[in-house]
């Protein structure tokens, strides 16, 4: 059987982390049967009936990824999405009635990894997770102390900006760490990494493990619009992430930078 796990350094060698998912959700039913089809799947799973109660569960535990139900009494789960990522670089799947395209946009736009519609296939649940689990990085430690334990690894300068690939953050001027969201550095370390090549919506969507249909041509449009708002000093004519009408993207890396 597949055993999620999730690969932290540790005085040199590797541990097994089973990776630890929160799932919100207010229909008691539906809530128990994720929880329990995901615990049968080898992940670590908590629940929570309501966003307040999942913010009690934040003050003592740290999650790789939250499935938030967005239409709960109360706090929603946008809003409950919005502050999980001020607090950490948590993986984030909203869970949206059939038919609530504004949600699934606003979801998008305020950071969210993915989505999943009702009612859903466990299975489906299951493949999604596993999905943005590829893509979310360990709970963040301190940002001085990932910078210290990553200076060997992977990194690439544009511009004034400095990024860490491994330790997956962004530095600006005077070494400020730039604010993030997983999602748009996935954006990001796809175009470092294969500068000055043009790439369609179809071939990002393919390297951050979207599935190709117009919602995901959609995100990755909502994600670069975000990524150019951080790193172009003038978002309206980027210097660095640049559009191709009709072709798709293209990262201009001046040559010798990027090393």
């Amino acid at each position: 059987m597949f055993i999620p796990n999730l690969l932290s350094a540790e005085s040199g060698s590797e541990s097994i982390v089973r990776a630890r998912i929160v799932v919100v959700e207010d229909e008691p039913d539906l809530r128990d049967a994720v929880a329990e089809y995901l615990d049968a799947s080898g992940y670590d799973v908590a629940t929570a009936e309501s966003a307040s109660a999942a913010r009690t569960l934040l003050e003592t535990q740290s999650f790789h990824l939250a499935i938030l139900d967005i239409a709960m009494p109360g706090e929603d789960g946008l809003s409950l999405g919005r502050w999980m990522r001020s607090k950490t670089p948590i993986g984030i799947i909203y869970a949206t009635a059939a038919g609530t395209a504004l949600d699934r946009i606003v979801g998008l736009e305020l950071g969210a990894d993915d989505y999943i519609v009702k009612p859903y296939e466990l299975r489906e649940v299951l493949a999604r997770v596993r999905s943005v689990l590829r893509r979310v990085p360990q709970p963040a430690e301190p940002q001085a102390a990932k910078a210290e334990t990553t200076a060997n690894r992977r990194s690439m300068s544009f511009g004034p900006f400095h990024a860490n690939l491994d330790g997956r953050f962004v530095t600006g001027t005077n070494g400020t760490v730039i604010d993030l969201a997983k999602s748009e550095f996935d954006v990001l370390e796809v175009f470092l990494t294969r500068a000055n090549r043009l790439l369609t919506r179809a071939a990002i969507s393919e390297a951050i493990g979207f599935a190709e249909d117009p919602e995901s041509s959609r995100a990755v449009d909502i994600r670069i619009m975000r990524l150019r708002k951080k790193i172009e000093a003038d978002p309206a004519n980027p210097k660095f992430l640049r559009t191709v009408r009709g072709e798709g993207y293209i990262f201009s890396l001046p040559t010798g930078e990027g090393n």
